[in-house]
């Protein structure tokens, strides 16, 4: 595992935009397995600001995303293929249909799942995963408790992700209660991961993660696992970290 420590959130995103960007240049018809969440959004913005400057190009890549709202349509504000668009996609050279979110609205949510595990396969398996972590240390939508051998399946939220989420809603009632989501076994099939963590609010949760013990009450541990794992964060997130003797790079 490599962790990186960055002066701040936009330092961490630039480091973590490079990552993304020589996947690319490196295979460019690279597998993208891409996040949602507050915290990739600058990192999304620098690769799109070197795409506007003619630096990358994404027109061969693929790519994957980690979950979505039961219930949401893909044009609902606080879906995350909205998210994606407005945030990447819209911006990019990416082919629309190079880009794969799951259905909110599947009138079969199982099948859906099904069928999204397929796709993984059938492109080839995820070459970059892209992750963000909750402040009870998930992933995706593996809250704490899940078994890791999961693959893409329905979620029932917690009420502290709920919680966490309501300030993207008009009310807490109209957060949604379910959603699909990636399992851990996707995740661990990624051939690399890249996390990125920012903000002294996700300190506690990067060091139960990153210098506990591995434990489904953890689920962003498992990390600890896979042998081509990169942690980017600023000060802030990985602070305690640094204090728990782990060793970072400047």
């Amino acid at each position: 595992m490599r962790i990186y420590q960055s002066e701040d959130y936009n330092a961490m995103s630039r480091r973590a935009a490079n990552i993304i960007s020589a996947q690319v240049i490196y295979k460019p018809d690279c597998v993208l397995g891409l996040a949602t969440g507050g915290t990739p959004v600058g990192t999304y913005k620098q690769l799109v600001e070197w795409y506007s400057k003619g630096d990358l190009t994404f027109a061969e890549v693929r790519s994957v995303n980690l979950d979505e709202y039961l219930g949401l349509s893909p044009h609902h504000e606080q879906s995350y293929r909205y998210f994606m668009q407005t945030n990447l996609f819209d911006h990019i050279d990416i082919k629309p249909e190079n880009t794969h979110v799951l259905n909110g609205l599947a009138k079969d949510p199982e099948a859906e799942c099904a069928a999204y595990n397929k796709l993984i396969r059938d492109l080839g398996g995820i070459d970059l995963q892209l992750l963000g972590m909750g402040h009870n240390g998930h992933i995706a939508f593996n809250e704490p408790g899940d078994d890791f051998g999961l693959e893409t399946h329905v979620v029932t939220l917690t009420e502290s992700t709920i919680e966490a989420n309501k300030r993207f809603f008009e009310s807490r009632d109209e957060v949604p209660r379910h959603a699909l989501s990636m399992g851990i076994k996707n995740i661990m099939n990624a051939r690399r991961i890249l996390m990125v963590v920012s903000g002294e609010d996700k300190a506690d949760a990067v060091c139960k993660a990153f210098a506990g013990p591995v434990t489904k009450e953890v689920p962003a541990s498992i990390l600890q696992l896979h042998p081509d794992v990169t942690l980017v964060g600023d000060k802030a997130a990985l602070h305690k970290l640094v204090e728990a003797g782990v060793t970072v790079c400047g």
